[in-house]
């Protein structure tokens, strides 16, 4: 791991950093927030997944989450969405909600994404293992994970993957049922191939119809959002959860988009949810 920076903030730590990648085999970037600790404590751990066309430095820079994190405690992780540099494959027509920048958390099969597109063996395995060797001061015994739109949906399919791992799960304007949607059903085909049964394991509607369980998620949603009908469609997730059991709790907050103004006027909130599950 390289130190890419190191700034002061609310007493802690905001580091960005580097590593070459054996999942993705590329250099990948993440930032690392590391509250204020006393002597001797760990600090919990919580993941933010991005979404379509960001990398760790959107939420880093305008996610407003630092002052919540080092009130509770909380160690912020942010990594990229795809992998990235020279010879990783793109979007043949250039568009910008598939290739670098769109890697939907999955492990692709389908050439020529499987070489390099594993991210989400890179997000579940190998960062953590990374995370775990190089910042002994955070306490991977307590974890918990959201994230927006595209890591949004990742967020959900891999807390609902692991749900021994994650003490708590939420998400902003996610997409619940990618393989119901256009931007998920360009990305699950292109990444995993045209059988939609092997698309399942990235759809948390899918996942939680057959069987994936947690006690409760929080999803926050922008009524203003331009994607909410077509890409996102909450009330999916809302309907699978009442079926399932689970406590989904769905906030449609008046007047927000799909921008990071609506994700840092909540993301301290979700902090605080988050520490409390976290404890």
């Amino acid at each position: 791991m390289k130190t890419v920076s190191t700034a002061r903030a609310h007493g802690g730590t905001q580091g960005v950093y580097t590593h070459e990648s054996t999942a993705t085999g590329t250099t990948m970037t993440f930032s690392v927030f590391v509250p204020p600790l006393k002597e001797g404590q760990r600090a919990p751990v919580l993941w933010y997944l991005s979404g379509l066309t960001c990398t760790h430095a959107n939420v880093t820079d305008k996610g407003e989450f630092r002052a919540a994190c080092a009130e509770h405690g909380i160690a912020f992780i942010a990594p990229d969405t795809s992998p990235r540099g020279d010879g990783v494959p793109d979007d043949p027509d250039g568009a910008w909600d598939f290739g670098l920048g769109a890697g939907f958390y999955v492990d692709a099969t389908e050439a020529p994404f499987a070489k390099h597109y594993r991210m989400r063996s890179y997000v579940e395995e190998e960062l953590p293992a990374l995370i775990a060797a190089e910042f002994p001061m955070l306490d991977g015994a307590r974890q918990s994970i959201t994230g927006h739109s595209m890591g949004g949906h990742g967020a959900l399919t891999i807390g609902l993957r692991n749900p021994d791992r994650f003490r708590s799960i939420s998400a902003f304007a996610p997409i619940v049922a990618p393989s119901q949607v256009p931007w998920g059903q360009k990305a699950l085909g292109g990444y995993l191939g045209p059988d939609r049964s092997a698309w399942r394991a990235a759809d948390a509607v899918a996942m939680i119809e057959d069987g994936a369980r947690v006690k409760e998620l929080l999803i926050d949603q922008g009524d203003a959002d331009a994607f909410l009908t077509e890409q996102l469609r909450p009330e999916l997730l809302a309907k699978v959860c009442a079926d399932a059991g689970i406590d989904c709790t769905l906030r449609m907050q008046p007047g927000y988009d799909h921008s990071y103004y609506f994700i840092s006027t909540f993301l301290a909130d979700h902090v605080r949810w988050h520490a409390e599950r976290l404890k």
